[in-house]
């Protein structure tokens, strides 16, 4: 194992060269050459999902999926600068960070509530893909108004018994663990009642069920608790503060959602606005119309691509929190408004510049999976991107966060305010 320079004196340059060299030692010959040759789209052509999940550990191992981590964690205790640097080095290897919910809704938790005794346990297999992790939060109803949440969690001595129901939980059937909200006390008002718990999917009194969405593929699924056990070890915060520990996991919710620059994720479903100038070039050398010659499409695609910038450079500001260990603020809402509504303008684009290929494809297909992998890319893309103003926190949520966190609105008048939550009415 080639050993990286570690600490917060590590220069911008240093940190550069050593992930080059890291990269001449530990990469496969053959990714390496097609990254140095042709970027991230020639190393697809070479590897395979599973080939990067098996290596995958190797480049955990090394820190430099979380730089800025201390050593203890899995990390290599560089500055932002630094970090930032040896990414752009990598880029042309194209490493995304597997794990992105451990990554980026466990760990920010983990820093901002979590015992120094906790750090040690979960943050280095976060990095390393080692364990795998989702989210419980939402419910069948309590979507919008998370804190409504009815499951609940009671203490059996050192350990806490949780029974109910979980909904649109991403990846549920992968995970090793998960950030877990539960009501532990149903007699305090709905925000002071809810404890936060770290919970392992793979034990009894745990069942998962797949939720398939609008192509076919199932990336969601619904979970459903009795009995299932979490040790008092694994509660993150004090009992009844979930929802303040919560805030650190919803603000790097939204920051991987809003995508273009974010950790771990960089686009929830379809194309980059650089793929609309190949398609619009695409439809001009067809002779077709509505392609690159024509100046209305080329304006589309330029301003849709500026936006794309401006998306990258907000959610760079939230990368320099999370840089220092915090968890983003509330400007990771505006990157998800806007980064989410970009999306889709973009994968509508994408799909109409596709013409009639975007809505018929040769191919059969035996079952929903073979389906959703025959579909076109921006056709893919659209469908998917029609989910990404909901998860995360809907757009109307997270305007709300922005009225009141960022430009200091009154809040929306609530009725049941401070009143216990077992006396809320509920759906």
């Amino acid at each position: 194992m080639t050993a990286l320079p570690t600490g917060p004196d590590v220069t911008p340059g240093e940190a550069v060269e050593a992930a080059r060299g890291w990269i001449a030692a530990h990469l496969p010959t053959a990714w390496r050459e097609a990254g140095e040759q042709g970027g991230p789209r020639a190393v697809r052509t070479v590897r395979t999902r599973e080939e990067y999940r098996a290596w995958y550990p190797e480049l955990g191992a090394s820190g430099l999926v979380a730089a800025t981590w201390e050593v203890d964690y899995g990390g290599l205790g560089w500055s932002r600068k630094a970090a930032v640097a040896a990414d752009e080095a990598l880029r042309p290897y194209h490493l995304p960070r597997l794990n992105p919910l451990g990554l980026n809704l466990a760990a920010p938790a983990l820093f901002a509530h979590g015992t120094e005794e906790q750090r040690r346990r979960f943050l280095k297999p976060i990095t390393r893909a080692e364990e795998i992790w989702c989210q419980l939060f939402s419910e069948p109803g309590s979507g919008s108004d998370l804190a409504s949440l009815s499951t609940r969690a009671e203490l059996d001595g050192d350990t806490w018994v949780v029974h109910g129901q979980k909904v649109w939980t991403t990846w549920a059937d992968q995970a090793d663990y998960a950030v877990l909200l539960a009501r532990t006390d149903p007699d305090a008002p709905k925000h002071q009642g809810i404890t936060y718990f770290l919970l392992a999917m793979r034990q009894p009194g745990v069942e998962v069920r797949p939720l398939p969405h609008i192509g076919g593929e199932a990336e969601f699924f619904e979970v459903f608790f009795d009995g299932a056990r979490v040790p008092d070890a694994h509660r993150l915060g004090d009992p009844g503060n979930g929802w303040r520990v919560a805030q650190a996991t919803l603000a790097g919710e939204r920051q991987m959602v809003s995508g273009g620059g974010s950790v771990g994720v960089d686009r929830i479903g379809g194309v980059s606005a650089s793929h609309l100038v190949r398609l619009a070039r695409r439809r001009t050398e067809s002779g077709l119309p509505g392609g690159w010659d024509d100046p209305l499409v080329r304006a589309r695609i330029v301003e849709l691509w500026c936006e794309e910038q401006v998306r990258t450079w907000t959610n760079r500001r939230v990368r320099a929190r999370q840089a220092g260990n915090l968890p983003p603020g509330p400007e990771s809402s505006i990157g998800k408004v806007h980064g989410t509504d970009l999306n889709q303008r973009i994968q509508e684009t994408a799909a109409t510049l596709s013409g009639e290929d975007a809505i018929a494809w040769p191919g059969t297909a035996s079952s929903p999976a073979e389906y959703w992998a025959s579909m076109p890319a921006e056709t893919r893309g659209m469908l998917r991107s029609r989910a990404n103003t909901i998860e995360g926190g809907t757009t109307e949520v997270n305007k709300n966060v922005i009225a009141e966190r960022v430009l200091g609105l009154p809040k929306d008048f609530d009725p049941y305010r401070g009143k216990p939550w077992r006396d809320l009415p509920r759906s």
